[in-house]
């Protein structure tokens, strides 16, 4: 077994993560943990023989990466991979893929991950089949509408985007605060800002702007009002997926959002404000050059390195290792399934116990209702289920410090 250190693992992951490895041994370090405990971490790390460590996106401490470096442990940097999962938005279900480099995270356009290299080196003419799978596999994504996030949602798209009488732009909105953005992009820019470059540069087109699902759950925080940009713009607030918001459209806009590869698959232009893994190859109008990616690339080739190659797909239940094709095969049976099925019930929260974290005779868990209740104010619904299932982790996994002091105060133990 290869003794695995991960960092900045959610509670919630670290079951799929010994279900997706199990040939790993895994110390979860604990979230949030301070920089100053790290030398503690890296003394306990060198104790044992080959370690490895594992990173969620880009969360690790500041000395990490020179103190692995310096010892010779590798690193992995891991994050969803391009097909994430059958709930349209950050929802804790197992990821279908992911993605280890042990360059840097896929959106870090700084230096080269191994996606980069990837692309830069491997022999696609040399490899006619691998081409042939990539052609069936974006002719198969492309009938299915299968995406990252999934959703079987259909909207009425005439009534939404109304009668086409012009060119139609659709800007795609992100998570401004996003790791993607934060090192994809090496110029500060909002979704509004993209709104008005598109409305500039295409006078008279009508500009659909499509904000991220993340952020019309109220799951994220929007760094940046729509309502702002609302005279340049017509405003989608109701779920569209993405495959179905493409329909109509001439051209997207985008700063690093995968949908930007989504777009180039169905053949359309495409100009990304920053750098995601797409650009650079030929296929898109780029704002954001990088002197790295110099290669022309089919969307074959790129599809073959990002999707068939890169990523490693799972069974979310077993968590055995697919291929591509049984991955995206298996969203379209669970929305089969979905269709036939009565509503599943709410999964319920811890039992109640008359000891334990919850206090004599469990009287925290009368607290649970009305702090529910104020948490879908202050956030929204998703985030109240979420805590009615463990009160206690939904605290202690909080980003904000402030927030996560008010958990250890109402729950301070467990």
């Amino acid at each position: 077994m290869i003794t695995t250190y991960a960092f900045h693992i959610h509670g919630w992951k670290q079951e799929i993560f010994r279900r997706y490895f199990p040939d790993r041994a895994f110390i979860f370090v604990p979230m949030y943990a301070r920089e100053t405990d790290f030398e503690d971490w890296a003394a306990r790390i060198l104790r044992d023989d080959n370690p490895e460590i594992f990173v969620w996106s880009l969360r690790a401490p500041k000395k990490l990466k020179s103190f692995a470096s310096r010892h010779d442990i590798p690193v992995f940097y891991i994050e969803d991979g391009f097909i994430r999962s059958v709930a349209a938005n950050a929802s804790r279900t197992p990821p279908l893929s992911l993605a280890l480099d042990q360059g840097t995270a896929y959106f870090d356009c700084r230096e080269p991950s191994d996606l980069e290299r990837l692309l830069c080196s491997y022999d696609f003419d040399g490899a006619p089949e691998l081409l042939a799978r990539a052609s069936a596999g974006i002719r198969f994504l492309l009938e299915t509408g299968v995406s990252k996030y999934n959703s079987d949602t259909r909207a009425d798209l005439d009534h939404l985007y109304g009668p086409k009488s012009g060119k139609r732009i659709l800007v795609i909105g992100q998570v401004e605060d996003d790791a993607s953005i934060q090192f994809g992009c090496l110029s500060p820019v909002t979704n509004n800002d993209l709104v008005r470059l598109a409305a500039r540069e295409n006078p008279g087109a009508q500009i659909i702007y499509k904000p991220h699902p993340d952020i019309l759950n109220r799951v994220r925080l929007a760094q940046s009002d729509p309502q702002d940009v609302r005279d340049l713009c017509q405003i989608i607030t109701q779920p569209l997926s993405m495959s179905q918001a493409f329909e109509t459209i001439d051209h997207v806009y985008t700063i690093t959002s995968l949908a930007g590869f989504e777009a180039l698959l169905r053949g359309l232009k495409v100009t990304t404000y920053g750098c995601p893994f797409y650009a650079g190859w030929g296929l898109t109008d780029d704002r954001q050059p990088n002197e790295r990616r110099g290669r022309s690339l089919s969307i074959e080739a790129l599809f073959a390195g990002a999707y068939l190659l890169y990523p490693r797909y799972y069974d979310p239940q077993s968590g055995k290792s697919l291929s591509f094709e049984e991955t995206v095969d298996g969203i379209s049976r669970h929305f089969a399934k979905a269709r036939q099925a009565e509503p599943s019930r709410q999964a319920s929260g811890p039992r109640w116990r008359a000891w334990g974290p919850y206090g004599v005779l469990g009287w925290r868990h009368l607290i649970t209702p009305p702090l529910a209740l104020i948490i879908s104010k202050v956030g929204n619904s998703h985030d109240a289920m979420i805590f009615r299932q463990d009160p206690i982790m939904f605290f202690r996994e909080l980003s904000s410090p402030m927030f996560r002091l008010i958990g250890r105060i109402l729950y301070p133990f467990g």
